[in-house]
């Protein structure tokens, strides 16, 4: 299962690399480059599903959905956004049990007020800390397999600092989450110092804006177990679209096909088309 797969990994100081995707077409590009997991963006999901913020729009059931058709296109774990849980802990029970069936190998929750917003966007909220240990609980109480993993997102570094960040942190790990999760850390001295103040649980680190860029190698060093990179698919294909209906609106003409035609080939390769084709000359009758 790919929930083993990632917990043994991460067990076993393997460093977990994840692009994020918002559709089943990126998370197949990226694991067919090698990675050892995909990310599911919430924000990629409000954008490229809906054209809407990161601001608490969508509900469980369809953020659900876009993960199960990504956990369907790919064999490596997916890591998905579960935003708040969607509600209080008895919500959470549900939202657990919901992403688990949908194939997901872990999902990580915040401890924002909801209506959320993005990590990396000003304005943010939290709730009270016991009232996420209450959500963790529950999450964790409420999964069937083991080693699906409950990571734990905090926001309130925006909110109230460093030092209560840190604090919720070793709540979360003490309430018994798997992963711990300290979003938007603003500088490469905030990133180095967090492993220094955490031994007992791996640690996340989200690659948004407000956070630095920083090496795999650089990571490891610092004592991260696990990368997201939640724009790395939504913003190649906003430049490739933008680029391609600006020069359309401004020539008045598109692409030439000639030039497309070896992408368009290596696409349907790339999408199995071919097995397809073979399907049909096996079972379809030529009458």
């Amino acid at each position: 299962m790919a929930s083993t797969k990632l917990r043994n990994m991460i067990e076993n100081g393997e460093f977990v690399q994840a692009p994020g995707a918002y559709d089943a077409l990126g998370a197949r590009i990226i694991e067919d480059h090698g990675f050892n997991a995909v990310y599911m963006t919430g924000y990629g999901t409000c954008a490229a599903h809906f054209a809407y913020p990161d601001v608490g729009l969508l509900t469980m059931t369809e953020m659900v959905e876009n993960a199960r058709r990504i956990t369907s296109a790919v064999q490596i774990p997916v890591i998905a956004d579960a935003d708040t849980g969607y509600g209080n802990p008895v919500n959470v029970v549900r939202t657990v049990k919901e992403y688990e069936k949908a194939g997901v190998s872990a999902i990580h929750l915040e401890d924002q007020i909801w209506p959320k917003k993005c990590g990396h966007m000003e304005g943010k909220k939290v709730i009270p800390a016991d009232e996420m240990v209450g959500k963790i609980k529950a999450a964790l109480d409420a999964r069937q397999d083991e080693n699906f993993l409950i990571i734990a997102r905090t926001d309130v570094l925006a909110v109230d600092g460093f030092d209560a960040a840190i604090e919720r942190g070793h709540m979360f790990a003490e309430a018994g989450a798997d992963i711990l999760f300290i979003e938007a850390p603003v500088d490469r001295e905030q990133v180095s110092r967090i492993p220094k103040l955490f031994d007992s649980k791996p640690l996340l680190l989200n690659l948004a804006p407000k956070t630095p860029n920083l090496s795999v190698q650089e990571m490891k060093d610092m004592g991260y177990a696990m990368a997201l990179y939640p724009g790395t698919c939504l913003a190649g294909t906003l430049a490739g679209c933008i680029g391609e209906v600006r020069k359309l609106r401004e020539t008045g003409k598109q692409t030439d096909f000639k030039d497309m035609a070896k992408t368009f080939s290596e696409i349907n390769k790339f999408l199995g088309a071919s097995h397809y084709a073979d399907l049909e000359k096996r079972y379809v009758s030529e009458s």
